[in-house]
């Protein structure tokens, strides 16, 4: 399977006049075409802000990428001009939201904001722009869509919403689609139809999807791939069926113990003490250390290589 996007030491940090901010601190991954990649995490561990330095979207002034390199396709993505990048934003790749509300502009219809993604990159005339837009709606399962372009965003469910950002996305059928935790603002029911879209849509356009989120629900589901981030680091990356059968970093082991099982009854779940470390002050060795229950006194002091255990399992962690 050819490799559509490869980051390497990726670093996105924030600077201000007293600290540095490592908000993604040397993250390295691959995505396969038309395999799903599933970053998980808690909040704060850096999923969010990788995807948006894969977009190019990072708040400035005081937010840069400071080293690394993100080749989709072949090119680069870091340093790209705003024009450059542009061209690839809802074509080539697109990225889909956690809160439609805040994504989709209120001030226009629904279809007015597809019928300008089309119009821009498929270079399509208004109307058959607005073919294609009813179309879109209709191929993600909205009623009625020839009503629906004519309405606002505030007029729209959560779900409704959530499925009209899949499809102005999609309308240009990106080679790469993000997806930042899309399901989270969802009930279970409107979640399982989203993701039962996106698989839908994916084997249809074959394309690749980085799917952040920190259910293990969803990555069991939906994952060819995963990875594990914690503090601005991938501490465990590999095929979904290694590191859910055989997960090894401590990091990994918490969060699957804290899920919840359905077989077992009276199952204690795990907690994981602390939190987060905050990315203005990381520790100068293992960043779960002061949390794991496994940790000796080198893991505070000695920084773990992100290394290959096994075939394609990766694993940051010393006592392993």
């Amino acid at each position: 399977m050819e490799t559509l996007l490869k980051v390497s030491n990726l670093r996105t940090w924030f600077t201000t006049s007293d600290r540095v901010v490592k908000a993604v601190d040397g993250v390295d991954f691959e995505v396969e075409s038309g395999k799903v990649l599933c970053i998980v995490g808690e909040s704060g561990s850096g999923k969010s802000m990788t995807s948006l330095s894969l977009m190019g979207l990072v708040p400035g002034p005081h937010g840069q990428i400071v080293d690394g390199e993100v080749l989709f396709d072949g090119e680069d993505l870091v340093g790209l001009s705003e024009t450059r990048l542009s061209d690839l934003r809802g074509n080539k790749i697109a990225m889909i939201f956690q809160e439609p509300m805040s994504a989709l502009n209120p001030l226009f219809k629904i279809g007015e904001q597809i019928i300008e993604v089309l119009m821009r990159h498929r270079e399509l005339s208004r109307r058959e722009a607005h073919a294609k837009a009813v179309s879109q709606l209709r191929s993600v399962g909205i009623p009625q869509p020839e009503m629906i372009v004519h309405s606002y965003p505030h007029q729209l469910s959560g779900g409704m919403r959530q499925r009209v950002m899949i499809a102005m996305m999609m309308a240009c059928e990106p080679k790469l689609l993000i997806a930042d935790e899309p399901t989270t603002a969802l009930d279970v029911t409107i979640q399982a139809q989203v993701l039962d879209l996106m698989r839908n849509l994916k084997d249809r356009t074959g394309t690749a999807i980085i799917f952040i989120t920190h259910d293990l629900g969803v990555v069991a589901e939906m994952a060819d791939d995963m990875a594990v981030m914690y503090a601005g680091q991938i501490v465990e990356s590999g095929s979904a069926d290694i590191v859910f059968d055989k997960p090894l970093h401590p990091y990994t082991l918490a969060l699957m113990g804290s899920v919840p099982s359905m077989t077992e009854e009276n199952e204690r779940l795990t907690a994981i003490p602390g939190t987060v470390p905050s990315a203005a002050s990381f520790p100068p060795g293992c960043r779960f250390a002061e949390r794991c229950s496994k940790a000796i006194s080198g893991c505070h002091t000695s920084m773990p290589e992100l290394r290959e255990i096994s075939p394609g399992h990766y694993v940051r962690c010393s006592l392993i």
